[in-house]
């Protein structure tokens, strides 16, 4: 008897359940691999897997329509999406999605009548110094021209047989000589297993360092309340979802260092007491996810993963990938765990914290990979090595995503202290108008102010920069910074899900020239309600490029000629 479709369906859904002893946790990568098999998950597939999970089928699909990674509905067999990151518009990505409108015969949002093809728009997929970018399904093109973007679709048409980019190469960036380059593998780690556990603690806590994701915790301070959290099962994560437009270190970390990440997780893991870790790598690095496996598999055959590590008896840890499905506000420590738990990514009430009640209600370490590679280094070199580099409030080096209107964009290691216009001479930046250092959730520098410090006491920063020339439109860098925000709110809080709504209508108002001064007065207003009452971080942030404009440029932006 032939099995029908839904039969094959309900098949292969009951094989991932199982694989996956029927956690309620696991549903995302579910999703995941019915898609990969499907094309997109469909309203039969979501109601199988909520009865095989026991939950409701509304569960399902409110999951499955959080994550833009996630179908819901038929795409073409070739998702085209276009980065809309500022770095790539202003490297050209709106010729580049004319160029495949008018060979595909399309608009972004549509498919061809053939359903080979969906052309969509896509928010920052960590490319920034190569832009413009593109992704075609899971494999990542850069530096595109129009005629590249052409011959891409045509190479599509084929299958791919010819002219194909071999996956995981993504072009080169620039960088300046990186600390992690001259590190020897594994030479932190045999010391830990020599140290007492306090001891490991200890020397990263006199290291000064603070978590390099952007929120600036005290990492010995983070591993110590995990430490003495009470539990039997604790946790180390690896927040590798660096969805803040304008940052791509991570992914030059993971591509160029993934052994130090690994290792750092692994002595995190020792100091904490911790047996089960987690990489969780962003959608949009789906192409790396291979040769990482690979690495952790050759780290296992090492005896640097498994039971008894490296002979430290009772020492046993290992770790696994999860892959994000696409959701910027995953970023957030607590909204990443509800993902890594099955759940909308949406930020949790704090308290508790993760180091106390964390991923699946156990003491979890959430540290950034650039945070547990430099770990590597303190351990090596000594606590007292790292904090003498910096300035008095922020301790060791800091690796910066620089791109934008600059001659050599690329991953650039700096101490911190260093100030913006030390900044942009190194990377050909001089002469520009602005500097927006911390992705957009961050702080717009106008010139009059290059002389301010990269340092967690001036102008912090998780590391993005993105310089803006002297003939930016600064309306337009805001539109696109409001545009994403508008997209990436949860929804969960009203300041946010609605005040971003209302800045992009000002910011539009003013590019038109409709705006009056009292209106502009109005969103302002807004702007700090919105800073005082979002739960989390985005809504708290998305208002700064609007408070910077009227505060820097308001002369540039007020006054415009009104649009035919």
């Amino acid at each position: 008897m032939l099995l029908t479709e839904q039969d094959k369906m309900t098949k292969l859904i009951t094989e991932l359940v199982e694989k996956n002893n029927r956690q309620r946790s696991a549903l995302i990568p579910i999703l995941q691999a019915v898609q990969a098999h499907s094309g997109y998950v469909s309203q039969f597939a979501m109601q199988v897997i909520a009865d095989q999970l026991d939950i409701h089928a509304t569960e399902v699909y409110s999951v499955a329509t959080f994550y833009h990674f996630i179908n819901t509905r038929p795409k073409g067999k070739f998702i085209i999406r276009v980065s809309s990151d500022m770095s790539s518009m202003m490297k050209g990505a709106k010729t580049i999605v004319r160029q495949l409108e008018n060979d595909l015969g399309i608009k972004v949002g549509e498919t061809t009548p053939d359903g080979m093809f969906t052309l969509e728009w896509t928010s920052c997929i960590g490319m920034n110094d190569l832009a413009p970018a593109m992704m075609v399904n899971d494999e990542v093109f850069t530096n595109l021209t129009p005629q590249r973007a052409n011959q891409i679709v045509r190479d599509c048409k084929e299958e791919f047989r010819s002219h194909r980019q071999p996956i995981g190469r993504v072009g080169e960036t620039a960088t300046n000589t990186l600390t992690y380059a001259s590190y020897s593998a594994n030479t932190a780690l045999k010391k830990a297993l020599g140290m007492a556990r306090p001891d490991v603690i200890a020397e990263v806590t006199a290291s000064g360092i603070r978590g390099r994701g952007g929120a600036g915790f005290p990492t010995g301070m983070k591993w110590n309340f995990a430490a003495t959290a009470k539990g039997d099962l604790k946790y180390v994560v690896c927040n590798a979802d660096e969805g803040e437009p304008g940052t791509f270190k991570d992914r030059v970390i993971l591509a160029k260092f993934a052994d130090m990440v690994f290792e750092g997780m692994t002595i995190a893991a020792y100091a904490a007491g911790a047996s089960q870790g987690v990489l969780y790598l962003r959608y949009e690095y789906t192409y790396m996810r291979d040769a990482l496996e690979k690495v952790l598999e050759a780290r296992r055959a090492a005896n640097l993963l498994g039971q008894n590590i490296l002979g430290k008896d009772g020492f046993n840890f290992d770790i696994r990938i999860q892959m994000g499905g696409g959701a910027y506000v995953c970023g957030e420590e607590t909204a990443l765990i509800e993902s890594l738990e099955g759940q909308r990514g949406e930020p949790r009430n704090r308290p508790p914290y993760p180091v106390n009640t964390g991923l699946n209600d156990a003491p979890t370490i959430v540290n950034n990979v650039e945070t547990l590679a430099s770990v590597c280094c303190i351990i090596d070199k000594g606590g007292a090595w790292f904090a003498g580099m910096g300035s008095e409030k922020s301790k060791g080096f800091k690796l910066f995503s620089i791109s934008g209107d600059c001659a050599k964009p690329g991953v650039y290691e700096m101490p911190w202290g260093k100030t913006i216009a030390e900044m942009l001479d190194m990377v050909g930046g001089s002469g520009a108008k602005a500097v927006q250092v911390g992705g957009y959730s961050g702080q717009l520098i106008p010139s009059s102010e290059f002389g301010r410090k990269l340092a967690y006491e001036d102008v912090a920063t998780g590391g993005s920069v993105i310089i803006y020339g002297p003939e930016r439109d600064m309306l337009e860098v805001a539109e696109n910074y409001l545009e994403f925000f508008v997209e990436e709110s949860c929804g969960q809080c009203t300041p946010c899900r609605d005040g971003n709504v209302v800045l992009l209508d000002g910011v539009r108002r003013l590019k038109n020239g409709t705006c009056s001064t009292h209106y502009l007065n109005e969103i302002v207003s807004l702007c700090d309600t919105m800073q005082i009452a979002s739960k989390c971080g985005l809504g708290q942030a998305s208002p700064n490029v609007l408070v910077a404009l009227n505060k820097h440029f308001r002369d540039e932006i007020l006054g415009r000629e009104a649009n035919a």
